[in-house]
């Protein structure tokens, strides 16, 4: 039985090797009761705002056996964002990880890859793969398989190469050998993140107050004013926000990706400020079509980049 465990957990290790996947961690899959008490204290002090969506099936995201009946194993993998090249310093700040192609499409056909190689090698296996849009507590889950921990600014960490990680689960009813656990937490006493945040989204403990968090002001909120108190705070930042990371001493270590698809999006880069005031509706949609930044819509892009102007 145990040789068989390793050769299937060899398996899984390569084949996320393979299909370009920078990490891969395995954890029992067994019920989160700790974030869900932390999920849940969360969302009652209302700091997900008008995320109204993370209240949805409480349950499935912290018992992966809700998810997939029977599952046995929860395979985390990462996959690097940080781009070669960088913006143009002087237009609208757009976050990394939306230079390219949507990592969604990208990472999920991988991941259908991912559970037809183990099919083909293993035989018919129930296992579904979630990347970012599921019921799925990801961070605590690439915690447990080992791969790093949850900074203070809450994004996860890896000691190797920093931050900029997409980061996607495959939840099966296969057994194989767990990775332990991240033990240590590596901030240490660094503050860096939380005094670089200009809004104050982020408190003591790693709770975030994603309400307050720009990211959710440039992407989340779909009402068509962003509140008076932010005037002034958003740095330029028109879709997302990298502060916390960038400021990260961790991200010294970042290496830019190897994905063909995250190669940035020529206008991306070389916009300009009256570029993407000017750029009309048809226009946005046809160069943000295979885009992250089309999440915001057009009109979404243009109140930010409005409130960005008028303060």
């Amino acid at each position: 039985m145990q040789n068989i465990l390793a050769q299937h957990t060899a398996l899984v290790k390569n084949t996320a090797a393979s299909l370009g996947f920078d990490y891969c961690g395995i954890a029992q899959a067994v019920k989160l009761d700790e974030d869900a008490r932390r999920l849940e204290k969360w969302l009652s002090q209302g700091m997900h705002g008008q995320m109204k969506y993370m209240e949805n099936y409480f349950d499935l995201r912290t018992d992966p056996t809700q998810l997939v009946p029977g599952a046995k194993s929860v395979i985390t993998l990462l996959k690097n964002y940080y781009p070669e090249k960088m913006q143009r310093p002087d237009a609208p700040k757009i976050s990394k990880y939306a230079y390219g192609k949507d990592y969604h499409e990208i990472i999920r056909a991988k991941l259908n890859e991912f559970l037809s190689i183990l099919r083909q090698e293993i035989g018919e296996i129930q296992g579904r793969g979630f990347v970012d849009s599921a019921p799925v507590l990801e961070k605590s889950w690439a915690s447990r398989s080992g791969l790093g921990w949850v900074g203070k600014n809450g994004i996860f960490i890896t000691k190797q190469n920093g931050s900029f990680f997409f980061i996607a689960t495959l939840i099966t009813e296969l057994p194989l050998l767990f990775d332990d656990p991240f033990a240590k937490d590596y901030c240490g006493s660094c503050t860096k993140c939380m005094d670089a945040c200009p809004t104050g989204a982020i408190l003591p403990d790693k709770v975030i107050n994603a309400s307050k968090c720009i990211s959710y002001f440039t992407i989340e909120l779909k009402e068509m004013l962003i509140p008076d108190e932010m005037k002034g705070k958003f740095d330029n930042w028109a879709f997302g926000c990298d502060i916390c990371q960038n400021v990260c001493p961790w991200n010294r270590f970042s290496k830019p990706n190897k994905e063909i698809e995250f190669t940035p999006i020529s206008e991306v880069l070389n916009l300009t400020t009256n570029q993407w005031e000017e750029m009309t509706e048809d226009g946005f949609r046809k160069i943000f079509k295979d885009s992250p930044i089309k999440r915001s819509k057009f009109k979404g892009i243009q109140r930010n980049l409005k409130f960005l102007k008028n303060y």
